[in-house]
């Protein structure tokens, strides 16, 4: 099936209609990662329209640029991109799309919206609203009687929690089932009780290692951290998003996040964005978190996320085999590839991406609608493909 054939009709056929039951499923999610806030609730994230951060373009030849003998734009159509942005110095040097979407499109970021939330915290850190040593209890008592009493705010950002959840992505039952439909993101089954992210985690008693201790990849740690963050800034997530970054950064539209049945955001992978906004994200975090004299997030912060992170705790982790026995790292919500130019990123299932070169001043921004959550062959793709826009944008 084709991506024109959905949701075509008046109304569309049922073998062609996208739902809360089927949009993460190929071919659905060709149509739906891209029309979310049809499918689920969402809150506004404002831009501001009279300070949109302009993007020069200056095109540059990429799409035959061959990548281990295979074209950029065959290994594009492979990885199922949706989008792609690349930028030099701030200028746009490469930009195409696919499956209806254009460069004004939002398409969903799944977990790159955690990269987005760890802006938001080191940028609340830094002005004294929150502290990362302080237990999470501080800011959110009701969670007192679970596996997360006694982990920090510092633990969540770095996924050292030691609670016990499979983030199992084609799991048919279980934990992140419930989480699923807690977050309003699978349907109830039929007399089915409703729930929501905070009532969660309450569910979430068992114990996993000890807090600190390997890199364990728990997505419920962002959304209680977005918990935290509205608690500690008396502000909804939405709003701190567009007030402290969104707007002061110069996006050219608005984006938006889910949320539950209740209100609650889904900041672990509901962030919905433009693909030239994206890249603009990585542009600022180039230009050291300021722009126009404004520091909008601080320098150290972003210094942190290239240094910091514990290669001890990566390498008894989750995603070791993912990455392919890479020199990595993971701080605050950000991965990072060591080497003479560390590449900086963000990933999300289905083939989401935003990566960042602080040496050569190179962004990449691309979505995708890869049929499989995590596709080992398609990551190592287009890491390839990225490492050669890297070596080729460097020495033009």
């Amino acid at each position: 099936m084709s991506e024109p054939d959905l949701m075509q009709g008046f109304p569309p056929t049922p073998e062609t209609q996208v739902t809360l039951a089927n949009w993460r499923t190929a071919p659905y999610s060709r149509w739906a990662f891209h029309h979310v806030r049809e499918i689920v609730a969402s809150a506004d994230i404002p831009n501001d329209p009279d300070a949109v951060f302009a993007l020069p373009p200056e095109p540059a030849d990429l799409d035959r640029l061959m990548v281990d003998g295979v074209a950029l734009g065959s290994i594009l159509d492979t990885t199922e991109t949706d989008g792609i942005v690349v930028l030099q110095h701030g200028r746009l040097v490469f930009e195409t799309y696919a499956n209806g979407m254009d460069a004004f499109t939002p398409h969903i970021l799944m977990s790159v919206s955690k990269s987005l939330l760890g802006l938001i915290a080191g940028i609340l850190i830094e002005d004294g609203t929150l502290d990362p040593s302080a237990p999470v209890t501080a800011y959110v008592p009701e969670i007192t009687n679970t596996a997360y009493k006694g982990a920090t705010i510092r633990n969540l950002l770095d996924m050292r929690a030691g609670v016990e959840f499979d983030e199992n992505y084609l799991a048919t039952s279980g934990a992140i089932i419930a989480y699923r439909k807690a977050q309003n993101w699978n349907p109830l089954e039929p007399g089915e009780k409703p729930s929501d992210l905070r009532s969660f985690y309450e569910s979430m008693t068992a114990e996993d290692g000890p807090h600190n201790g390997r890199f364990h990849y728990v997505s419920p740690n962002t959304d209680l951290l977005g918990w935290v963050i509205e608690r500690a800034s008396g502000r909804r997530y939405a709003d701190l998003v567009s007030e402290r970054l969104w707007r002061p950064m110069g996006a050219e539209r608005g984006a938006y996040i889910t949320v539950d049945r209740l209100g609650a955001p889904r900041c672990a992978g509901g962030v919905c964005t433009t693909v030239r906004d994206l890249a603009r994200v990585g542009q600022l975090l180039l230009q050291d978190g300021n722009r126009n004299g404004r520091q909008i997030i601080p320098s150290s912060w972003i210094d942190d996320l290239i240094a910091g992170g514990d290669p001890a705790a990566w390498n008894t982790g989750d995603f070791v085999d993912l990455f392919r026995g890479a020199p990595m790292r993971y701080r605050s919500q950000w991965y990072v590839k060591d080497g003479p130019a560390p590449l900086l990123f963000g990933f999300g299932v289905h083939g989401q991406n935003l990566f960042v070169d602080r040496t050569n001043h190179i962004v990449v921004a691309k979505v995708s609608s890869q049929a499989s959550p995590i596709d080992d062959a398609h990551t190592a793709q287009t890491l390839r493909a990225v490492e050669v826009i890297r070596a080729t944008l460097a020495n033009s």
